[in-house]
């Protein structure tokens, strides 16, 4: 079942955020008299679990996390986020099930673009809904990932499907929407050899980055391609996503 694989993971994320290292980034939003009524991150996770996503106080609670990862960028506030956001991503999931076969990429494919969303926030000018604000991107952005997709699996089937396009005049001009998603990926193209060239991503790294998050093509087929097992290229590849962060979208 899904939930076996997904609970997994949680209790390692859980465990991770309650470790020595995250509860000196909460002494450090205490010291800034942000969060003071919080003992523990279990503590924050509980609290923004309970209730409305409507409710104010939950982005009084939010705000200085996105803050304070806006300023540093700390991959560690990141892991923070998505222990907050969990049971929402899995709603999505539950939702989405129907938009990928393979309901472990789903499910990963929802993690990234909820961290690109995170990322490209900032909440300074976001003055309130912080909590709707960052669900509702998320649904947006992994909409426009899987439409991204679907629009390349109905290029490749076939030269009949271009000859019924072509007969209902939907072939004239400049396709301006394939032109921004190539310039896109050139660009995330250029920052992910740049990080090989820093050490920071191996080539089996790139090679995993760039076929499922440039060209969106399964994690299988790369995986299989690099002689590698899909859980070891999954695990590579979220290990790799840590260290460089989200980037540009397709």
């Amino acid at each position: 079942m899904a939930s076996t694989w997904r609970d997994r993971e949680y209790r390692r994320l859980e465990e991770e955020v309650q470790s020595e290292p995250y509860k000196l980034l909460l002494q450090k939003l205490h010291g800034r008299g942000d969060l003071r009524e919080f003992e523990s991150w279990n503590d924050v996770v509980v609290f923004m679990r309970r209730g409305s996503a409507q409710d104010p106080r939950k982005d009084e609670v939010l705000r200085p996390i996105l803050v304070a990862h806006r300023e540093d960028g700390d991959r560690r506030w990141r892991t923070v986020l998505l222990a907050l956001f969990w049971p929402g991503l899995a709603s999505i999931h539950g939702q989405k099930r129907s938009w990928d076969l393979d309901q472990e990429e789903l499910w990963h494919n929802i993690v990234w673009v909820f961290l690109e969303v995170v990322c490209r926030l900032d909440p300074a000018k976001r003055p309130d809904r912080l909590v709707q604000k960052i669900y509702n991107d998320t649904i947006h952005h992994l909409h426009d990932e899987y439409r991204h997709r679907w629009n390349r699996a109905s290029h490749e089937s076939g030269v009949e499907d271009e000859r019924l396009v072509v007969l209902a005049g939907g072939a004239e001009g400049m396709d301006i929407d394939d032109l921004v998603l190539r310039e896109a990926q050139e660009v995330e193209l250029r920052r992910l050899r740049g990080y090989v060239a820093l050490g920071l991503l191996s080539e089996p790294d790139l090679y995993l980055l760039v076929g499922t998050r440039v060209y969106g093509r399964p994690l299988r087929d790369c995986a299989a391609e690099i002689g590698l097992r899909y859980q070891a290229a999954k695990k590579r590849r979220q290990r790799a996503e840590a260290n460089i962060g989200p980037g540009v979208r397709r």
